[in-house]
This record gives structure tokens, C-alpha cells and sequence, in this order.
């Protein structure tokens, strides 16, 4: 399988939001997010993370193709719902890089990608200079939840293998449409945190 992994920056990140708004409908029309995505609002969203200094999108191709993607920034540019755990953790959000959505085409699983997705924009979180912490969150979802497939296995082992760990009790309430539902539902959103550095 042929694939490279890029970084975007500037105004070629711009560029990319397009791709990376039809594959975070298509990847998170999965389980566990279930997401109804809509492609304008998508492409609002990704443009005002793309206007934070310092984002970044990690990009991989087969090809010409972009196949998946991954994004970061530094965490006190972002909404006040992203800030706020870190800072009820005691975590100076200027010292946070935060670490968006990772979509990838199913295809495309289990060749290395996501590892590479980490890799990559825990580089540029040191590059930035003056953090001590990455983080994400995940959706918390019910075992018995009607839509989770048998098969389903979660990611939580691969993060630890990457270093994270999912801080108790560091939780906060987003809101979307599920497929199955008729409106916006309230979720419960886990952070997970890794310390890449010592404060200066």
C-alpha cells in the first residue's frame, strides 16, 4: 500500500478543509459518534480552527488522494468547552496542544497511519515551544447502546500505548444529532492527557 503523511499549514490547510469535512461526516457516521454530519457546518467549523495560530493539519495520501487526516492547535485558542477541563485539572491551557479529530478511511486501518497521526503533531506541539501537555477527548457511550457493533473494539489501548491516560473525572457535555435520533443529544466527552515536557 502506497501512502505518505504531509503537514498542512497556512493557507494549503486551508485548502485541505473541504477533504477533511466530507471525511469527518463520512468516519463519524460510525460508531461510536454516530454523527449526522452536515457539510456546510463542517466547513465553518474546520475554517475557524484553520484561522487559530499555530494549527495544523496532518494529512495522509494514496496518492493524490487524501485518505485521512488529523488536527491540532495550541489549546487556548479553542472553544471555552475544550479550555475548561484542562483548566479544572489545574493545566495551563498556554501550555496545552490540543489534538482534534483523527479520521481515517477504513481501508486504510492498521497500517501505521494513526501512529503516524500522533507522531507527527506531538512534534509540532514541541516545535511551538512552551508546552507541557497534549490532550484529546472521545465519546463515552452506553455497552448496551442499540448501534454498537459486536465487534467493536475501542481505542483506549492504543492511546495508553501512545502515552495518554483518561484523567477521572476530566469529562465535559458536547452536543450533535445522532443518525438515529431526530435532534442534537447531549454526550459525555472523555479527555485524555499525556505530559510531553516540563514546565520552563
Amino acid at each position: 500500500m502506497s501512502h505518505r503523511v504531509e503537514l498542512m499549514t497556512g493557507e494549503a490547510l486551508k485548502r485541505g478543509i473541504p477533504h477533511l469535512a466530507r471525511l469527518r461526516i463520512d468516519v463519524f457516521r460510525e460508531w461510536p459518534y454516530l454523527y449526522d454530519g452536515n457539510f456546510d457546518y463542517e466547513q465553518w467549523y474546520l475554517s475557524k480552527f484553520a484561522d487559530s495560530p499555530g494549527a495544523v493539519i496532518v494529512a495522509a495520501y494514496d496518492g493524490d488522494e487524501i485518505i485521512g487526516a488529523s488536527t491540532a492547535a495550541p489549546l487556548a485558542a479553542q472553544h471555552e468547552d475544550f479550555i475548561t477541563p484542562f483548566r479544572q485539572q489545574g493545566i495551563d491551557p498556554e501550555r496545552v496542544f490540543y489534538f482534534g479529530e483523527s479520521v481515517l478511511k477504513p481501508a486504510y486501518r492498521g497500517a501505521g497511519l494513526g501512529v503516524a497521526f500522533f507522531v507527527h503533531r506531538e512534534a509540532r506541539a514541541r516545535a511551538h515551544g512552551g508546552i507541557t501537555h497534549t490532550g484529546f477527548c472521545a465519546v463515552l457511550r452506553p455497552d448496551d447502546h442499540p448501534l454498537k457493533p459486536a465487534q467493536y473494539v475501542p481505542l483506549d489501548e492504543f492511546w495508553r500505548r501512545r502515552g495518554y491516560q483518561a484523567v477521572k473525572g476530566m469529562t465535559g457535555p458536547f452536543h450533535w444529532k445522532d443518525i438515529d435520533q431526530p435532534g442534537e443529544t447531549e454526550k459525555t466527552m472523555q479527555f485524555w492527557v499525556k505530559r510531553i515536557a516540563s514546565p520552563a
